[in-house]
């Protein structure tokens, strides 16, 4: 009795990877590649500075974009108690986490060092503007504990990070 529950579960383990492998190969998608010009009259439909040049090894059009670089800097108002600041760390970590999902922030994270800028977020919006009301909605920068120094910021799309 106990060879033919073996074998039974045995069955079900191979037929349930099996399942698996499948079902990974029909997600598999293939991606692809909206033309350079294309891409170029989106953006600056919806309002984004680009430039764009030839590589002159590759020959590609290399679309150059504006972003906005948040610098965020020790602010004036540092005194909280633990339990506040700490709050108000999971607050600014919500915030930014937001700005990820609604596609308006890149990248962003701390510096390694206890200086007087603290961390940097990069902002994928048209205008400055806009950059600079979405970083001082922050909690932390609302609460004074962090300030904001803003710069206009080219960098080419799509390229990774290394």
């Amino acid at each position: 009795m106990n060879k033919y529950i073996c074998i039974f579960f045995i069955a079900i383990f191979c037929f349930s990877c099996n399942q698996t492998q499948e079902n990974t190969q029909d997600k598999e998608t293939t991606t692809i590649k909206k033309p350079t010009l294309q891409v170029k009259r989106e953006l600056v439909a919806k309002g984004f500075k680009i430039i764009d040049y030839v590589d002159q090894n590759t020959k590609d059009t290399v679309l150059m974009q504006q972003y906005f670089m948040a610098f965020l800097k020790k602010g004036k108002n540092r005194t909280q108690p633990k339990h506040v600041a700490d709050s108000l760390q999971r607050l600014h970590l919500d915030h930014l986490g937001k700005m990820y999902n609604l596609g308006y922030a890149d990248i962003s994270g701390p510096f390694g060092d206890l200086g007087d800028i603290r961390g940097v977020t990069i902002y994928n919006v048209p205008t400055i503007e806009m950059a600079d009301s979405l970083a001082n909605s922050d909690p932390m920068v609302k609460a004074g504990r962090l300030e904001i120094e803003i710069h206009p910021w080219w960098a080419a799309k799509g390229f990774p990070l290394r």
